[in-house]
């Protein structure tokens, strides 16, 4: 059964949404994302994608305080991205209540220090965070696409030990159009055992379907859920 993880995304303390990751095309849906955990843990949610989109900007962990709160109020599993740029940052993410921490920029631009994280805390702790715009790497807040194959670059670090990953296509993330099924059914074509997480465009119930039938382990949704294109009870028989 597929997992799903929903996503707060956080800007000055706020659950928030982008879209494309354009700062300038943000929406805020609750001030309060301790309340937005609670209820997703209340509905049978048992992980979370928490997002510090200022952290992202500032090139270092910025909404840790929110971080703790949620990890204090809830038992969720919290993967937590945006910014970590240092053993500092993985500290304070940490010792925060992050189970988890997701690199993506990091990874691509100081492969050593990521690659010491893997060492260090293990491929059940460290998450790689591949955004893509035409299969190709994109960094710093997908501002930047990189000359890096998507392919070429998770095999490098699956051979270095790394065994989850989110992908984001880009193109469709915050655009409610549908997911990238092609290129993930591609991906785990390559690398079958991969912890393969989906990450933008989904629309509806049937983007989720689909990615289960095509044997994806599991999905980020976050825009969906907050306008309402189906409620977190729909989502209950993949809650089980």
């Amino acid at each position: 059964m597929i997992e799903i993880i929903p996503a707060i995304d956080l800007i000055e303390g706020k659950c928030v949404r982008l879209s494309q990751g354009d700062y300038t095309q943000k929406k805020v849906y609750n001030e309060n994302p301790v309340e937005v955990a609670k209820m997703f843990e209340d509905a049978g949610i048992k992980r979370l994608h928490l997002v510090d989109l200022d952290g992202a900007k500032a090139h270092h962990i910025v909404n840790h305080k929110v971080l703790e709160r949620i990890a204090t109020a809830t038992n969720l599993i919290i993967d937590f991205g945006g910014g970590l740029k240092s053993d500092d940052d993985l500290r304070i993410a940490f010792e925060a209540g992050a189970s988890m921490v997701t690199g993506g920029s990091i990874a691509v631009k100081n492969p050593e220090v990521f690659a010491t994280w893997i060492q260090k805390y293990g491929a059940d702790k460290i998450i790689l965070g591949a955004d893509v715009k035409d299969e190709m790497i994109a960094v710093t807040g997908w501002t930047e696409t990189t000359s890096l194959e998507l392919i070429p670059f998770l095999g490098s670090y699956i051979s270095n030990g790394i065994s989850k990953v989110i992908c984001t296509d880009i193109s469709k993330d915050g655009m409610l159009e549908g997911t990238s099924i092609e290129l993930y059914r591609k991906l785990l074509g390559e690398f079958p055992d991969l912890y393969l997480i989906a990450s933008g465009g989904v629309s509806s119930l049937r983007d989720i379907e689909l990615l289960e039938e095509s044997r994806v382990p599991a999905v980020i949704t976050g825009k969906a859920i907050y306008e309402g294109r189906f409620s977190l009870k729909d989502l209950s028989p993949w809650l089980g």
